[in-house]
């Protein structure tokens, strides 16, 4: 039985594109994706949503809250507690001015798609509920892009908690793929008295799960899912509570995931160093094996 590893099928002819010098990259976008933990009696279950079969990249297939970078975020001063800009810069390997908008990149994409809010009144606490006509006002200028993060959290009073996030990998898609993202994930647990709602526009579905029962049904086929999730995913299913992925998510290597494609006689072989379980071997004019 296949899996559910999402495969585009134009990527062949976009390689064999690429190969013959015929296609150009595009460069990637800065981009951030938060895996949002809460801890249960079986365990610990992330959230996950389902992108839209409408949307023109990765339509149906599950992934955590995330999306690109607002530049706008590089500039303006933040409020800010935990480890400084200077310690996220080393950590994600770029600057300070592009570590601080990853970070807001991330805790803004948590609160536009599923109302989590990783801030609060002081450097010592979070905001207890995000619900509310006012600050679904606030949700959909930050969506709408009418305001930046920055200026939310000033207008607020809110200082942000980059202490309750985790960051765990950096995947980047192919050069081959039109849309291209350059993706920091993070880990962070769901504060307490917040709770989670389907937010986003780009989702059909939302839902808590343990990260084993979603590796699970994405072997049997039933849940589709880019290598990055999945691999994630199974990363997380060795940790019995949120904190214990917390206190595991600095000593992970951040070295990108690029994938790579290669002829070999007669076939395309695509793989993504590091996780074998991706690779495909694709022939000429036929479907991936």
């Amino acid at each position: 039985m296949a899996n559910g590893q999402w495969y585009p099928p134009e990527w062949p002819d976009r390689i064999r594109a690429l190969a013959a010098g015929s296609l150009t990259p595009v460069t990637p976008k800065r981009a951030a994706t938060v895996m949002l933990l809460q801890d249960t009696r079986s365990g610990p279950v992330v959230h996950m949503l389902r992108r839209r079969a409408s949307m023109s990249f990765a339509a149906g297939a599950y992934a955590y809250p995330g999306g690109g970078v607002d530049p706008r975020d590089d500039e303006r001063h933040v409020r800010w507690t935990g480890p400084t800009r200077a310690w996220w810069a080393d950590r994600l390997g770029v600057d300070e001015t592009a570590a601080q908008a990853i970070v807001c990149a991330a805790v803004r994409e948590t609160y536009e798609e599923a109302g989590v809010l990783l801030a609060g009144p002081t450097p010592d606490s979070v905001v207890g509920d995000t619900t509310g006509p006012d600050w679904e006002a606030d949700r959909a200028a930050l969506v709408a892009r009418d305001v930046s993060f920055a200026e939310f959290l000033d207008r607020r009073g809110l200082v942000l908690r980059s202490d309750l996030l985790g960051a765990w990998a950096r995947w980047i898609t192919p050069q081959f793929e039109a849309r291209r993202y350059d993706t920091w994930f993070f880990v962070a647990a769901l504060p307490g008295g917040q709770r989670t709602r389907n937010a986003s526009t780009e989702a059909d579905r939302t839902v808590w799960i343990r990260p084993a029962e979603a590796a699970a049904s994405y072997d049997k086929g039933e849940l589709l899912m880019m290598p990055p999730t999945i691999a994630t995913l199974r990363q997380l299913t060795a940790y019995g509570t949120a904190a214990e992925a917390l206190t595991a998510a600095p000593g992970r290597d951040l070295t990108p995931v690029l994938a790579q494609a290669r002829m070999e006689g007669d076939e395309i072989v695509l793989s993504w160093p590091g996780h074998d379980e991706f690779t495909k071997h694709i022939p000429n004019g036929g479907a991936p094996a």
